[in-house]
């Protein structure tokens, strides 16, 4: 007994039960008392025909987890979603939707040391309470670390918001050596239309204003092939969203202009309580080099050609060039026109500024229509002052079409009225 028991994992007495049991009974003292017994939590028969006609009939396009809501709110069924589930595919129904099967995923380790890679996403919430609209926040987390470097309340998720936070990492921080983010037009250009000669020349495709850049800065831009692979920014939405929203309502901050003042404290506190340390000690960023102008790199760029009188247009807005040395015109020059931050304007020409930091002043036109400027209208051609003479009304030619009176321009002209071919008919036919 002792040696059946080992083997079985069982204790003495219960395998002694056992063969008391297999003297008396034979083979099914080893089975189930409720075998072959229906279990006392089965459905009823009539529950399980009803739900299966409805799915096959009144409720047959819907879903199983709508299909559940719908027995219960209407039929008074009771019922898991598993169950119904389970009732459904016994009695041969499809799911509405096939499911694809879950892809192999591999974790990513973090990076070794703070400043190599950072993650960059928005998230669209009503932060400042259910009452207020919906506002975008903007936030930039370090992957070895978790600690949220720069974050930014914006209306939307749009490429300025994003030049303000890469601002203030570059500021605060440094240079990152990665930035890792979603497939937004933001970052790379995802339109259809095909490559121009000069993309085809240089082998890829032009980079949108916030991915150049990164060019520029040397970041390494990174796209991510969905949420999941960027999970630790998307896990940082949802503990705000829990967090950020009542510290806020605490705070009785109602805008994202306050929002942003309250921003620096809380990302302090929240990088105390869920920041970790890195792998490797020290940081990665690089120091941004004080010749570096950060207005000319964080500045969307628009190549013009410079009209006539010196100027070029931009949305409407209107730059007046200066006089270069000796007066030099910049006449059909290509220039590049900077849109800054801050809204201002400025003109860079072959390695200088021409124009820096003016406002632009806004096309009449625009002004008085509120829409970009148009070309002008081409203007109705002028009828000539002087009186015209009187024409005769033309005689249809026999067998032809009526003529045509003569044109104004032509009517009043006494030399080509006096020098006037005359008109030779066809015989009729």
């Amino acid at each position: 007994m002792a040696e059946a028991a080992q083997a079985l994992g069982l204790s003495a007495r219960h395998v002694r039960r056992l063969g008391v049991g297999f003297r008396e009974e034979g083979a099914r003292a080893f089975m189930h008392g409720n075998r072959g017994r229906p279990s006392p939590h089965r459905l009823g028969d009539e529950v399980r025909t009803k739900v299966v006609e409805l799915g096959a009939c009144r409720y047959a396009a819907c879903n199983d987890s709508h299909f559940r809501e719908l027995l219960a709110r209407n039929e008074g069924i009771l019922l898991s979603r598993a169950s119904v589930q389970r009732l459904r595919r016994q009695a041969g129904q499809k799911p509405k939707q096939r499911r694809r099967p879950a892809r192999h995923r591999s974790r990513r380790d973090r990076r070794p040391q703070e400043g190599i890679l950072l993650q960059v996403d928005g998230s669209r919430h009503h932060w400042f309470g259910p009452d207020q609209p919906e506002c975008t926040l903007l936030a930039a987390i370090d992957d070895a670390t978790g600690n949220v470097v720069a974050a930014l309340f914006r209306d939307e998720e749009d490429a300025q918001g994003y030049f303000l936070l890469l601002k203030q990492v570059l500021v605060s921080q440094g240079i990152p050596l990665e930035l890792y983010h979603d497939r937004h037009g933001i970052f790379q250009d995802n339109s259809k239309t095909p490559w121009t000669l000069q993309e085809e020349l240089a082998g890829k495709q032009a980079p949108t204003q916030f991915g150049r850049a990164l060019e520029e800065l040397g970041i390494i831009s990174i796209a991510a092939n969905s949420p999941e692979a960027k999970g630790r920014i998307e896990r940082l939405w949802g503990t705000w969203q829990d967090r950020l929203a009542v510290e806020l309502e605490l705070a009785g901050i109602k805008d994202p202009r306050a929002g942003n003042h309250f921003l620096p404290g809380y990302l302090g506190r929240h990088n105390a309580r869920f920041g970790q340390e890195a792998e490797e000690p020290g940081l990665a960023y690089r120091p941004l080099d004080p010749a570096l102008d950060l207005g000319w790199v964080l500045s969307f760029r628009y190549q013009r050609v410079v009209a006539r009188d010196n100027t070029v247009r931009l949305e409407g807005r209107l730059i007046q060039i200066p006089p270069g040395p000796k007066r030099r015109s910049y006449f059909a020059a290509r220039i590049w026109v900077h849109e800054f931050l801050d809204g201002s304007l400025g003109v860079w020409h072959q390695g200088q500024w021409l124009v820096r930091g003016k406002a632009g002043s806004l096309d009449a036109r625009v002004r008085a229509r509120g829409r970009r400027a148009e070309l002008p209208q081409r203007l109705p051609a002028l009828r000539p002052s002087l009186p015209l003479e009187p024409t005769a009304t033309p005689v249809a030619a026999i067998g032809g079409a009526p003529r045509p009176a003569p044109h104004p321009w032509r009517a009043w002209n006494p030399t080509y009225l006096a020098n006037k071919p005359a008109r030779t008919e066809s015989p009729s036919s």
